[in-house]
């Protein structure tokens, strides 16, 4: 409970609230993202508001005294939150590589052989055919896996990171730890749609995800070389241009054939010829 002296003299009440604002602008020129600077403005009408409303200095004052007391708490927490970490950033990199790798050779487990033993060479042909097409979902996302590899490496080389980018970065992981179990509803129940559909969401999901880290490690500055606006707008282009791709694949499954799932190849061939022309474009400049 705050307790306010009833004796408050005007000076007192102006320098609380004078103090408040100096908070709200310090961390508004600090913030990096929208929703704290909305945060802020609400902190600002609602200072106004009780400035207005309550004429009583001693209830004023009371006021001030919990807004100041919020400010305050949000200021720590947010310090605390965005604050960087001491954790060697190439241990998160290590720690991607490992878990990469692992789900990559997860990959080929999904291939399995009869559970009995195939007796005549006709019987193993028979059994070859039946097992091409999970033998291809499985090249395709192997593909997919070793380009988002790629792009991890190529676009979030970071020199500092802090809590959220950290729990960002795990969410990706396990984005990309479900790929194996996606594959795998598509090559023993192709027939169901909702099974590709659950691998085009995983996709989805990862792609997204990996904009949204991109995003906030170029906020905060994370990155060990700043993009610049037109590089920011290539990788941009890209990963929309790769969702939109996983869209599409996934109407043609529904409507046309399930043989559209192999369009993600074209994921690898459209980021590489981008780059290829990006940087072309820029060495000319």
């Amino acid at each position: 409970m705050i307790e306010i002296p009833k004796d408050v003299s005007p000076e007192e009440i102006e320098e609380l609230k004078r103090s408040i604002s100096e908070k709200i602008e310090i961390i508004k020129e600090n913030a990096n993202d929208e929703e704290t600077l909305k945060k802020m403005d609400r902190f600002s009408t609602i200072l106004e508001e009780k400035d207005s409303k309550f004429k009583d200095d001693a209830r004023k004052a009371k006021k001030y005294k919990k807004l100041d007391k919020r400010l305050s708490f949000f200021q720590r927490f947010k310090l605390g939150l965005e604050e960087d970490i001491d954790i060697d950033p190439g241990r998160l990199m290590a720690l991607t590589d490992g878990i990469f790798s692992i789900v990559m050779t997860l990959l080929i487990f999904g291939i399995s052989l009869p559970k009995l033993q195939l007796a005549s060479y006709p019987d193993f042909i028979s059994f070859i055919i039946k097992l091409a097409p999970t033998i291809s979902v499985t090249i395709v996302s192997f593909i997919l896996l070793a380009s988002f590899w790629v792009y991890h490496h190529q676009f979030l080389r970071v020199k500092s990171l802090n809590v959220p980018y950290l729990w960002l970065n795990i969410l990706f992981l396990i984005c990309i730890s479900f790929i194996p179990f996606t594959t795998s509803l598509i090559g023993n129940y192709s027939h169901f749609f909702l099974s590709e559909a659950l691998f085009g969401l995983n996709i989805f999901l990862t792609t997204v995800v990996f904009l949204i880290i991109y995003h906030y490690a170029e906020s905060r500055r994370f990155l060990a070389d700043m993009p610049s606006k037109n590089e920011k707008g290539h990788v941009l282009h890209t990963f929309l241009i790769i969702i939109g791709l996983t869209v599409i694949v996934n109407l043609l499954d529904f409507n046309v054939s399930s043989k559209f799932i192999y369009l993600f190849l074209l994921v690898p061939v459209i980021s590489t010829i981008r780059d290829i022309k990006f940087r072309i474009k820029n060495r000319n400049i």
